[in-house]
């Protein structure tokens, strides 16, 4: 007897309850983004896919599958602030003339997204600064990044959501839980009767979910960082790894969850086991961050990263550092690994 895919039982499971998945393209090395029809009132996308036309195209195509078309849209749902997740809201809305929900702290943040995303830029700049990434380095990936923008554009919320709320349609309630980590506004929706949660990229199937330094949203979310790259105060830098672990301490508690749907891959049936492998998988890497510290003495997260990976590409030199710093940060908090800054520079040491 054939044993169905795992995969496309939860699917199924989920088209049952009236959500549909729609992989959209993305340029990114992540691949396919998915995207999820609610087959509500209002009629209900979750996620848009980037600003594309082929992004655009194959969203029309995977709409008119299931007998619907843009202009029948309601409601858009922004789970987080990726440009892989929001760069055809504005399209859509204005076609549809669709409602646009999303987590309040995000809402200027999307409205004001081009002067957001310089804010970013800069913050990020005095990061890599900070810890030690070349300056040719730092210049090539705030160029890669503003190259980057054209995927993704400016919307207007016109439904805030708290954390702790309920969306409501005509059929279901969608609890919004705030999950920051892999970034400051990741946002899930718990449909409660049916045990599924619309999960984005808080949690992936087939990779770690990596926690970006990225500039808070509490900070006013449309001001230009202060300052360029070079010495002067530190530019205040969150710990995002920590923040991601107590998101998936959160989510790992909730009752009444039988499939999460991811942002990436395939569905999770099991997220209490995923979860429990993330935490020994930070576990491990910080471990073996330890290790290479207490062997090479005091080091950049920069110097850190090109120890564990070589020269790695451009385009992946924030993320490795955001990386290092993540673990770095988890050392620092239990006494492991000290932090020493050097005219404006961080170097962390064994403790």
């Amino acid at each position: 007897m054939k044993v169905a895919d795992p995969a496309v039982a939860a699917l199924a499971r989920a088209a049952d309850a009236g959500i549909h998945c729609m992989p959209i393209p993305t340029p990114f090395r992540i691949g396919r983004v998915n995207t999820y029809l609610i087959d509500d009132d209002p009629l209900t996308l979750v996620d848009s896919g980037p600003n594309s036309g082929t992004a655009l195209d194959t969203l029309e195509r995977a709409l008119a599958a299931h007998g619907r078309r843009v202009e029948d849209l309601g409601l858009i749902v922004i789970s987080h602030q990726h440009i892989d997740h929001l760069g055809l809201v504005a399209i859509l809305a204005r076609r549809s003339g669709a409602e646009v929900a999303a987590l309040d702290l995000l809402a200027p943040w999307v409205g004001n997204w081009s002067e957001a995303m310089d804010a970013d830029d800069a913050f990020a700049e005095r990061m890599m600064a900070e810890h030690g990434i070349p300056d040719d380095v730092r210049h090539a990936l705030v160029g890669v990044s503003q190259s980057y923008r054209g995927w993704g554009a400016s919307a207007t919320v016109t439904r805030p959501l708290t954390a702790g709320s309920e969306l409501r349609l005509r059929d279901r309630r969608l609890r919004v839980h705030h999950r920051p980590g892999h970034s400051p506004s990741d946002t899930i929706f718990h449909d409660e009767q049916q045990g599924i949660v619309l999960g984005a990229d808080h949690l992936i199937k087939h990779i770690s979910s990596n926690p970006l330094i990225s500039r808070p949203l509490t900070a006013a979310s449309v001001e230009a960082a202060d300052g360029g790259g070079g010495g002067g105060e530190a530019a205040e830098r969150p710990h995002a790894l920590e923040i991601y672990l107590e998101s998936l301490r959160a989510t790992r508690a909730m009752e009444g969850v039988d499939l999460v749907l991811a942002g990436h891959g395939e569905p999770v049936t099991d997220h209490v086991a995923l979860i429990d492998e993330r935490f020994r998988l930070h576990a491990r890497r910080a471990e073996k961050i330890r290790r290479l510290i207490a062997d090479d003495g005091p080091a950049t997260a920069y110097e850190i990263a090109q120890s564990l990976w070589g020269n790695v590409a451009v385009t992946q030199a924030y993320l490795t550092l955001s990386e290092v710093l993540g673990h770095v940060d988890l050392l620092v908090g239990d006494g492991r690994v000290v932090e020493q800054r050097d005219g404006g520079v961080v170097r962390f040491a064994a403790g």
